[in-house]
């Protein structure tokens, strides 16, 4: 599912050629990246890293944590892998180019991801 998630919006956002690396790591691993290459010092849900982007071609990564998602899935009405694929989701929308930095811009975003979510999975939320 986290594969076909991929796949999907690279195909809906038009990216014809890509290679993303795809990792589902624990909060240690994660909140480790996340202080090395963003000076944060705790556990966050999901780390984007775009390596290369042309007109034709994006390659790139995404680390999603699963502690995060158990935890927050609860407080949400998700279930851990419903969370998970939102991460996945919310990664690979950065890595085509999505950005959350303004009110507008996480309105947009979350948009996206809803509709993603709900064509991959077949619920609404």
């Amino acid at each position: 599912m986290l594969r076909r998630a991929v796949r999907a919006i690279l195909d809906g956002e038009g990216v014809a050629e890509a290679e993303i690396s795809l990792a589902i790591v624990d909060d240690r691993a994660i909140r480790r990246l996340h202080r090395q290459y963003l000076g944060q010092d705790e556990p966050t849900d999901v780390l984007s890293f775009l390596l290369e982007r042309t007109e034709r071609r994006l390659e790139g990564a995404a680390i999603a944590s699963a502690d995060t998602a158990r935890t927050a899935a609860a407080r949400y009405g998700n279930s851990p892998a419903d969370e998970l694929l939102l991460y996945v989701i919310h990664g690979t929308l950065h890595l085509v180019g999505y950005r959350d930095d303004s009110r507008s811009e996480r309105a947009k975003m979350s948009a996206r991801q809803r509709s993603h979510l709900e064509r991959l999975t077949g619920k609404s939320k």
